[in-house]
This record gives structure tokens, C-alpha cells and sequence, in this order.
């Protein structure tokens, strides 16, 4: 009875010894871990990784460990895209493929899963986290320990989704998991639990930090920065933390509501005791449109920054694009059922949707139209930031195009649940979300790390990118329109179908040697960093020094409170001092109240997902002391009032002595 209460369900026959394929990955994973073990201990790095990086509020540093965190999933998602596009170029006639059945449903669900809610959103959050602050002129977010306490609680979920791997299985139901499939007695397995508990964290992780950032922006700009005059990044941000919180409860309501069928044998969603699959259907998109959203309204506001920057002329429309970034928020509630008008809702209800999906290509249509007119007549720098963004305009057009196509339902009737949505929903996600991110992570790496990325190199990856997309995933939309289904694991040659997918099988390499050529170009960059470092004697590299403060800021970002009259107020004070030879006064240093680091983000987090893993094994006991342990910890965290310390102007004056000069960084 108590190794029942202790172990649940979980045997040593949870771990897949007979398949090389996930044992050969989980043995990949282990060695990758004792590496940075086993480092850490070499250089004695132990004690500067806890103080200064596991238990900071700083939200540079926790935006900086969010990027980390997509990269490694990135790289976890990506493994499954190859499997996936070579299973298929490969399962044809008899040839059944290197992948079984169930495996592969395993795959293709971690894949979606993964890449969006591990890899994207924590991408947004990382530059989120970084940028935000210092555009409004705040020292810190809102609430810097709940911003440590979202970022872990998204660590936990990603360590669920990474330990299923080799603990049991994983969902074979899709990345949005329908009903019946993913009720008990479709799949009585651990599978499901796990993306229940992954989720779950991740999501209220997300909500706080949604919360969190809204609070931001609206409370915490710098004197005389009105709404108005906020950057396009600020703004498309706020519309984004403004979906997240009205959202992201539809998706752990919904989660729970599953949740409750699977252990408590109710009914929710079961046709046949009273529940609708259909519901769960609504609820999971009236989530799942607007986290499209979420992720790209983001990207808009970094396009926006960049195309300003290296055509160097103001924004085109600027108040034209904060009204069309407010547009798509509105909008984006209203859409959510184009996703599935096989549905059987009627004409009428399938065509109200569709005229809603249409109308909210306007806003965007608007957003590239500006963007279009920012760069006419500019002096354009083909900087890799710009490159991404010229690239997005191409392919997220041909994706918006397409969806506009989906979005009248007689032709949606044809390619639902085919490929060719596939193609579009890949054209707007990486063409939209992905390629933004990237263009914006090599736009202010300078600012979060104080040297720049090498532009050769990252051309080479940008290209690979883009050719390898466009190969990769065009083939899809004339296999749409042939009849291939998606999810297909195996198919017969008189189909037609194998050369269009051994053309997208060598897109997706050629992709893989973008993300390669990217982990490259980080470490030549450091490596140059180094070399011109002891060279010169100076830390910093001269071109990442026009900014308004050093990169990366002091931890407290600003010593005084800067003060905005205008849009541009850096452009119009440089100005002013060139025409009018005005030096600043020595400014006058005042003490700076900043938040302590804590342990209670990371300790939660972890404890999170020690209570994820025992729910999904039924493991009775450790779920309850876990669970108890977080309620703890949180209260305990609530009743510390000893959390803030001041920073004397003394030791202020002397930092930004040193920052002026590059003594230190």
C-alpha cells in the first residue's frame, strides 16, 4: 500500500529500453547534462550560477535565461521536425518507415507543443523581458519576483515535456489534444497527463508573466511618456500581455475541466453522459487564435523598431499602426472558429467567421503598407535584422494570402485537415513569429550582451533559413490540394505524393543548417569578442556604444529617471547638442531602491514540477508534500517584507563612472 502511495504507477517498464531511437536521445540529453555539470564543477561556477543567474530578479538576466530556454527547445523541436519530414519522405509502398505508428503521433503532437508554447512564447518573454523595461524607462519590472516565478514555472513545464521522453509516453493526440481522443478510454496511458501538467504550468507561468508586464507598461513609464508616445515594440506588447490575461484562463480552465474527466471519471466533454467533445473544441481555439497573436503582435512592434532603425527615417503612420496593433487584439476574440467550420454550426454561424477572419487582414494589411512606406526613399542597411524582416514581408504575405483563401468556407471544406493548412499555418508562424524573433534577438543582442553578433555568418544562417522554409514547406501546399492528409505516417507510391516530400525532407536539412550555422556565428562571436578584448584592453565593442545607456545597463538600468517630450526623445536630445554644442550637467545621484534576489522562483518551480510528475504517475504522497511545499513557499514568500535594499548614490556615481569609461561591464 505505501510503495502504491509512493511510486503510483510508475515501473522501471515506464523506460523505453527496446527503442534505440528514444533511448539513443535520452542518452544524448543525460550527456548533455552531466557536460554542463561536470563544467560547472571545473570551473567552480557554482556559487556565481546560484546568486547571480538561478535566484535574480533582474529582469535582463531572466529574459536572457527565457531565450536559453527556447534555444534548448528549439533544438528539442526541431529533432522531432526531421524525424517527421524524413519518416514521410521515406514510408512509402511497403517501406513502412524507421518510425512506428504510435511513436510517430508521438512526435508530430511534442513538435507542435514544443514549438509553441516552449520555444516561441519563451523567445517573446526573453525579449519581452530584456527590451520592455528599458523602452519606458523603468529600473525593473513590476513585480520582479513573480517575474522569476513565471519564468520557472515555464522551466517545469518544458522539464515535463523533456523527461517523457524517456519516462513513459507522451500525448499521441495533436498539439491541442480533441476529445474523445485524449479522454481515459482513448488513451488510458501517462501521455495525456503529462501534457495536462506541462501545460498547466507553463500556462499560469505565462499569465503571471502576462500580468506582470501589462502592469508594467501601464504603471511604470517614465515621466511624460504617454501612451502615444510609447515605441511601436511597447505598444504591440501591451496589446499582446492584453490577451494573454483575458486567454490564457480559457486554456487552464479548459485544461482542468479535461483534467477532471480523466481522474474523476466526470463528463464534460463525453457525448455520451451529457458532455460535448464540441465544447472543448471552442474553448481550446477561443485560446488557441488569440495565441497566434501573442506571438506575433511582438514580432509587428520589432519589425517596426527595425525598419526604422536601418532605413533611417521615422516610422511611417506611427499612429496608424498603434490603432492597427489595437485592431488585431479586438479582433483576434472573434475569429476562433474558422479553425473547424466542418464543424456543422450552419452557413450562417460558418460565414459571420469567415467575413471576421477576411477583416482582420486589414490591420495587418495596413501594418505592411506602413512598413512598405517606411522604406521608401530610405537609405536601407542590409543588416542581417533587416534581411529577416524583408524576408518576413515576402513570406508572411504569401501566408496571409492563404488564410484569407481558408478563411470562405466552401474552400476550407476542401483543404481542412490537409497539408495545405499546414503550409499556411508554417508561412505566418515562422514567416510572421519566428523570423521577427530572430531578427529581434540579432537586433539587441548588443543591447543584452554588450558585443555584436558576427554578420557574415548570421547572413549565411538567414539564408539557409529562408531557402530551406520556402522547400521545405511550398511542396505542402500543392500535397494540400492533391488530398494529403495531415499527421500521414505512411502512404502508397500511386499516390504521388514522394517527391514533394523528399523535396521537403532536404527543406528541412537545409533548415538545419540555418540553426547550426546560428549556433556558429554565437560562438565565433564571443570568441572575436575575446580576441579584441585582449587586444585593445577594452570590454566593450565600440559599435554597441551609440545607445543613451551602456550595453548591457547596470543592473538598476537607469540612474535617474529619464523624462520624454517626444517619440524619439534620444534623436531630439542628440540633435539638440549638435546644434547647439550644449554639454549636460554631472548629473546628481540619488540612492536607488531595488528588489533582493530570491530562491522562492526557483524552489517553486521545482517543486512545480516534482507535483507535475507525481500527478501524472498518481504518485499520492510525493504530490501532496510537493503540493503543500509550493503553498508554503508562497505564503512564506508573502509574508517577507524584508525583499528590497538600497543602492547608496555613492556606489551609483561610481558604476556609471565606470560604464562611461568601459572600465567595467
Amino acid at each position: 500500500m505505501l510503495e502504491q502511495l509512493l511510486f503510483g504507477k510508475l515501473t522501471l517498464d515506464a523506460i523505453p529500453y527496446q527503442n534505440p531511437i528514444i533511448m539513443g536521445a535520452g542518452g544524448f540529453m543525460v550527456l548533455c547534462a552531466l557536460a554542463v555539470i561536470g563544467a560547472l564543477f571545473y570551473f567552480k561556477r557554482w556559487t556565481w550560477l546560484w546568486k547571480e543567474w538561478l535566484t535574480s530578479v533582474d529582469h535582463k538576466k531572466i529574459g536572457i535565461m527565457y531565450i536559453i530556454l527556447a534555444t534548448i527547445m528549439l533544438l528539442r523541436g526541431f529533432s522531432d521536425a526531421i524525424m517527421m519530414r524524413t519518416q514521410q519522405a521515406i514510408a512509402v509502398g511497403s517501406n513502412m518507415g524507421y518510425l512506428p505508428p504510435e511513436h510517430y503521433d508521438q512526435v508530430f503532437t511534442a513538435h507542435g507543443v514544443i514549438m509553441i508554447f516552449f520555444m516561441a512564447t519563451a523567445l517573446v518573454f526573453g525579449l519581452v523581458n530584456i527590451i520592455v523595461p528599458l523602452q519606458i524607462g523603468a529600473r525593473d519590472v513590476a513585480y520582479p519576483y513573480l517575474n522569476s516565478l513565471s519564468f520557472w514555472l515555464t522551466v517545469s513545464g518544458a522539464a515535463l515535456v523533456m523527461v517523457c521522453l524517456v519516462v513513459g509516453d507522451f500525448a499521441a493526440t495533436g498539439w491541442l489534444a480533441y476529445p474523445p481522443l485524449s479522454e481515459l478510454a482513448y488513451s488510458p496511458g501517462e501521455g495525456v497527463d503529462y501534457y495536462l501538467w506541462a501545460l498547466t504550468l507553463s500556462g499560469v507561468g505565462t499569465l503571471i508573466g502576462g500580468i506582470n508586464i501589462f502592469v508594467t507598461i501601464i504603471k511604470m513609464r517614465c515621466p511624460g511618456m504617454t501612451l502615444m508616445k510609447m515605441p511601436l515594440f511597447t505598444w504591440s506588447v501591451l496589446c499582446s500581455m492584453i490577451l494573454v490575461i483575458v486567454s490564457f484562463p480559457i486554456l487552464n480552465i479548459t485544461l482542468g475541466m479535461l483534467f477532471l474527466d480523466r481522474f474523476f471519471g466526470m463528463h464534460f466533454f463525453t457525448a455520451g453522459f451529457g458532455g460535448n467533445a464540441m465544447m472543448y473544441v471552442n474553448l481550446i481555439w477561443s485560446w488557441g487564435h488569440p495565441e497566434v497573436y501573442i506571438l506575433v503582435l511582438p514580432a509587428f512592434g520589432i519589425y517596426s523598431e527595425i525598419v526604422a532603425t536601418f532605413c533611417k527615417k521615422t516610422l511611417f503612420g506611427y499612429t496608424a499602426m498603434v490603432w492597427a496593433t489595437i485592431a488585431i487584439a479586438f479582433l483576434s476574440f472573434t475569429v476562433w472558429l474558422h479553425h473547424f467550420f466542418t464543424m456543422g454550426a450552419g452557413a450562417n454561424v460558418n460565414s459571420a467567421f469567415g467575413i471576421a477572419t477576411m477583416i482582420i487582414s486589414v490591420p495587418t494589411g495596413v501594418k505592411i503598407f506602413n512598413w512598405l512606406a517606411t522604406m521608401y526613399q530610405g537609405r536601407i542597411t542590409f543588416t542581417t535584422p533587416m534581411m529577416w524582416t524583408i524576408a518576413f514581408l515576402v513570406t508572411f504575405s504569401i501566408g496571409g494570402m492563404t488564410g484569407v483563401l481558408m478563411s470562405v468556407p466552401g474552400v476550407d471544406f476542401q483543404v481542412h485537415n490537409s497539408v495545405f493548412l499546414i503550409a499556411h499555418f508554417h508561412n505566418t508562424i515562422i514567416g510572421g513569429v519566428v523570423f521577427g524573433l530572430f531578427a529581434g534577438y540579432s537586433y539587441w543582442f548588443p543591447k543584452m550582451f554588450g558585443f555584436t553578433l558576427n554578420e557574415r555568418i548570421g547572413k549565411y544562417a538567414f539564408w539557409c533559413w529562408v531557402s530551406g522554409f520556402y522547400i521545405a514547406f511550398m511542396p505542402l501546399y500543392a500535397l494540400g490540394l492533391m488530398g494529403m492528409t495531415r499527421r500521414l505516417n505512411h502512404y502508397s507510391e500511386a499516390s504521388g505524393f514522394h517527391p514533394y516530400l523528399v523535396v521537403a525532407m532536404i527543406g528541412a536539412f537545409i533548415i538545419f543548417c540555418g540553426i547550426a550555422l546560428q549556433i556558429i556565428q554565437l560562438i565565433v562571436s564571443i570568441k572575436q569578442r575575446k580576441q579584441n578584448r585582449d587586444l585593445t584592453g577594452d570590454p566593450w565593442d565600440a559599435r554597441t556604444l551609440e545607445w543613451s545607456i551602456p550595453s548591457p545597463p547596470p543592473f538598476y538600468n537607469f540612474a535617474i529617471d529619464p523624462v520624454v517630450d517626444s517619440r524619439d526623445p534620444f534623436w531630439v536630445e542628440k540633435q539638440k547638442q549638435h546644434e547647439s554644442g550644449y554639454v549636460a550637467e554631472k548629473p546628481h545621484y540619488t540612492d536607488i531602491h531595488m528588489p533582493r534576489n530570491t530562491s522562492m522562483g526557483f524552489i517553486i518551480g521545482l517543486l512545480g514540477f516534482v507535483f507535475g510528475f507525481a500527478m501524472v504517475w498518481n504518485m499520492v504522497i510525493p504530490a501532496a508534500v510537493s503540493g503543500i511545499a509550493m503553498l508554503f513557499f508562497i505564503l512564506m514568500r508573502m509574508c517577507d517584507f524584508n525583499t528590497d535594499y538600497y543602492v547608496k548614490a555613492a556606489e551609483v556615481e561610481k558604476i556609471e563612472a565606470e560604464l562611461s569609461t568601459g572600465v567595467k561591464q
